[in-house]
């Protein structure tokens, strides 16, 4: 039916071309009208848009494939403003351009060729980016909003998290980066002091005699998320070609649909005909779990990890991780030496057990907390020896969220400075700092970050000046002595809650001492200020925490590390979030998000359990494509000898049930996968087969199927034993060719993979395939081979498009798991992940042209 529209269209548009030589292109849609389905209608309406950019903008040809997707952005001009003028402040800052910005424009250019076109009729995108805690994400976004601005996206919003102190600083950030080098082309309706205030005319910054863009920088804040809102909709009539570029700063924050913020944000978007929606985060937990069936703020075109910047200190730098499936837990790093432990014993003297106590709690000065101190004023005298870095030193103190905790140490500490400063020419108070001092220098090496070692000696001469500048600041709601970094260098040990956990950068943060008790993954990972880079004092940072923190975040370094693995599948296997959902480890004390965000989240196999694996791949070298020949023919022979050959299919279709799993094993360990296919990870994928079985006896037979073209009709036969000889089938390369590899994109239908089921089943949905496998063979895997033809020209041809021109047949290998049954054994295994239910998302399938559906 598919293909029967395509062709319908394919000659109403020529139709439609042909009126254009007499008509306007109103008159030609009229035209049409008369006789065309209204599906028909919309796709030539939306060629003609295309097509239209394609000749206003040569320079952005939609033809181009960048990470497997089709895009009209291949990166920035010799004639942009805004993106230009980013690098040279940039490289006037001190980046270097190799690694720092070239990869900043990489990433940025990934960002926005994955947006839409702002010269398409209408669009509304929903993207998320994926960053690192203290990373440079302000900065990557920075760049996008500067290259979307140099292709004519005209509208900026961004939402700056729920604080003013980070809404100034974004604001700051994008004024000195964004506007001061341009400042013709901007129009600002927000201040450094101001949060969005409505001004008169609205329509004046969108109609066309205004040609600059226009920038906002709002706190998610409802009264003022109302006020924008209306603006926008009173300014509506001229809004029908102002694309807009949303950017969502902390977008796990306050934007998921448990507050009164999250309509407003699609309220925002609503107005806007052409929108695009991003949001960045570190702790994207929250956004990956909204259901994606529904209205909302799901990240359904995309969603992209930033690359890990170089020099970066994340979690699994400074608290290593678990080894993933797979891999040899001797060669997973553990982390630097920089975590020291706090004693259980001592919690309850720096926080209270309840909120009852928490007025009038009086906060302790520990012998860790002692120790914490001493050290950080060590570590800021060292660096005024070094004399290079960042010139701000900040102590982090965070141990409660309520802020009359917070006041309560200040007296302490205070006393503790001013006894310090008395007590520098005691020799007992020398001799622990110089021990101290000794003993974390040889924990830690200098020369492990190519720093210069310090002798005690030389910091304790600064020790008097760093101790007279040290200030105790409460920073939290309530406080007016808040940290300033804009006023010269800081020294300072800050007290604080939830004001000092997102997003606000806490500058030359060397010494962290943390105890605060948290429930969920995106709370723990955003109050950990102690990721970022430490340029001149690399050597330096210390975190003092209990055990069962430590623990906790070495957790959740393991958890990012795989979820990110998750995310890259969207590029290298050219899926996207509505396809594939990104799954997140549990873990038996903490939440991943706050239980309102997980209400439509779904349990979700560990690795393999109701997937459907195909190889997309493929090595294109003789030797590799001879060696998995032999492995397919090793495998079919000895299934044939071992397994139940099914006499009831045809037309090149062979399929041999109940096979032991020691020959699929054996197959997965000598057919060779191409590093690219992610998904296809031979190693996994045996490790999983292994477990199910022992743990639950599942797994332990296989379907073997054959899926080829008819022997009577093909050109070329494959032989995979004798007697069992099909038809090779077109499957073509797709984008440029490539030296050493074909991407085929598509290998397996649906149909491929209820081949083992009745016939009927193949027009199911993937969903209903897989009910129907859990309840006919809920144990046993389902492995399809492919016989490739070497040169597998399109038929017919098709744009982007090209033959393999492999030098040998090429074997393609799909795989079905089962779902794990309700009373597995092995469910907790399985079941220790969780993601977004797509089971409500029907997704088209690539169309094979005729010839290659005859041989599916």
């Amino acid at each position: 039916m598919s293909q029967l529209i395509d062709h319908q269209f394919e000659d109403q548009y020529e139709a439609f071309k042909s009126y254009l030589n007499q008509d306007t292109p109103a008159e030609a849609i009229k035209k049409l009208k008369l006789f065309a389905p209204a599906e028909i209608i919309r796709r030539i309406q939306d060629r003609y848009d295309r097509d239209m950019i394609q000749i206003k903008d040569m320079q952005e040809p939609r033809s181009v494939v960048i990470d497997n997707y089709e895009t009209w952005y291949t990166g920035p001009h010799s004639e942009d403003r805004l993106w230009p003028a980013i690098t040279d402040g940039l490289t006037r800052q001190g980046w270097p351009q190799d690694p720092a910005i070239d990869s900043l424009d990489a990433s940025s250019t990934r960002i926005v060729s994955l947006l839409r076109h702002p010269r398409e009729r209408s669009f509304s995108t929903r993207g998320l980016v994926v960053g690192y805690v203290q990373s440079g994400k302000t900065t990557n976004f920075t760049a996008v909003m500067a290259k979307a601005a140099d292709r004519g996206y005209k509208l900026f919003i961004v939402l700056a998290g729920v604080h003013n102190g980070l809404r100034r600083q974004t604001q700051a950030r994008l004024i000195d980066q964004l506007i001061k080098p341009n400042r013709s082309l901007w129009s600002q309706i927000t201040d450094l002091d101001h949060d969005f205030r409505p001004t008169a005319n609205p329509a004046s910054f969108f109609g066309k005699s205004n040609k600059t863009h226009v920038l906002c920088v709002v706190k998610k804040n409802a009264t003022v998320l109302r006020k924008l809102v209306k603006w926008l909709d009173d300014a509506s009539d001229y809004l029908a070609d102002c694309p807009a570029l949303i950017i969502d700063d902390e977008a796990d924050q306050a934007t998921v649909a448990t507050t009164s913020i999250n309509p407003l944000i699609r309220q925002i978007l609503d107005t806007l005909p052409k929108s695009a929606y991003v949001g960045y985060t570190a702790s994207p937990f929250a956004n990956l779990l909204i259901d994606p069936a529904a209205e909302d703020l799901y990240p359904k075109h995309f969603i992209v990890n930033l690359p890990k910047p170089h020099g970066h200190f994340g979690t699994e730098v400074l608290f290593g991780r678990y080894a993933l499936d797979g891999e040899d837990p001797n060669e997973v790093d553990d982390g630097y030496d920089m975590i020291r432990t706090v004693p259980d014993s001592d919690v309850g003297l720096v926080r209270p057990k309840t909120k009852a106590e928490a007025d009038g709690f009086l906060p302790a000065v520990t012998e860790t907390l002692r120790r914490a101190v001493l050290y950080f004023w060590l570590s800021t005298a060292a660096r005024r020896v070094r004399r290079a870095g960042n010139p701000h030193c900040t102590m982090l103190i965070h141990t409660s969220v309520r802020t009359a905790v917070h006041n309560g140490f200040e007296p302490p500490l205070k006393a503790l400075r001013s006894r310090t400063m008395q007590g520098l020419g005691d020799a007992e108070l020398r001799e622990e700092l110089e021990a101290l001092w000794r003993s974390e220098a040889t924990r830690v090496p200098s020369e492990a970050f190519c720093e210069t070692p310090v002798e005690f000696d030389d910091l304790f001469e600064y020790l008097p000046g760093v101790l007279k500048d040290c200030r105790v600041v409460m920073d939290n709601s309530q406080s007016t002595d808040r940290l300033d970094y804009e006023s010269g260098p800081v020294v300072a040990i800050a007290v604080g809650g939830n004001t000092l956990s997102r997003g606000l950068t806490l500058e030359g943060l060397s010494v962290s001492y943390f105890v605060r008790s948290v429930s969920t993954y995106d709370t723990l990972l955003q109050m950990g200020r102690w990721f970022g880079y430490r340029n001149g004092y690399a050597d330096l940072p210390r975190i003092w925490m209990t055990a069962e923190l430590e623990e906790w975040f070495r957790h959740l370094a393991t958890v990012e590390t795989e979820m990110r693995k998750d995310i890259d599948v969207y590029m290298t296997e050219g899926k996207n979030p509505m396809q594939f959902a990104v799954r997140l480890r549990t873990h038996p004390a903490l939440r991943v998000t706050a239980a309102a965000k997980m209400k439509d989240a779904v349990k979700a196999a560990s690795s393999y359990g109701g997937l459907r694996i195909q190889t997309r791949y493929f090595r294109t070298d003789s030797s590799c494509l001879l060696r998995n020949q032999e492995a397919a023919r090793a495998l079919v022979t000895s299934a044939l000898r071992d397994g139940q050959p099914d006499d009831g299919l045809s037309d090149g279709r062979r399929l041999i049930r109940n096979v032991p799993s020691d020959l699929v094993l054996d197959f997965l360990a000598k057919y060779e996968f191409h590093s690219n296919s992610q998904e296809c990870d031979a190693g996994l994928m045996s490790d999983y087969i292994e477990k199910r079985i022992r743990n639950a006896g599942a797994l332990r037979r296989w379907n073997i199927a054959i899926v080829g073209n008819s022997p009577a009709e093909a050109t070329d036969l494959f032989e995979f034993s004798p007697g069992i000889a099909v038809g090779t089938i077109i499957r073509s390369r797709l984008g440029a060719p490539q030296a050493d590899y074909a991407d085929i994109k598509t290998l397996m239908s649906r149909r491929d993979a209820a081949i083992d089921l009745d016939d009927a089943t193949g027009k199911k949905t993937e969903k209903e395939i897989f009910d129907v496998r859990s309840r006919l063979l809920p144990d046993v895997g389902l492995l399809v081979l492919y016989p490739i033809d070497r040169k597998s020209e399109p038929v017919p041809a098709k744009a982007g498009r090209h033959a393999i021109d492999a030098p040998e047949h090429v074997i393609g290998v799909g795989l079905v798991f089962p779902r794990p049954k309700d009373d597995d054994s092995t469910v907790a295994w399985e079941s220790s992940y969780v993601s977004a239910d797509l089971s409500g998302i029907e997704i088209e399938e690539e169309d094979f042209s005729p010839l290659e559906a005859e041989g599916l």
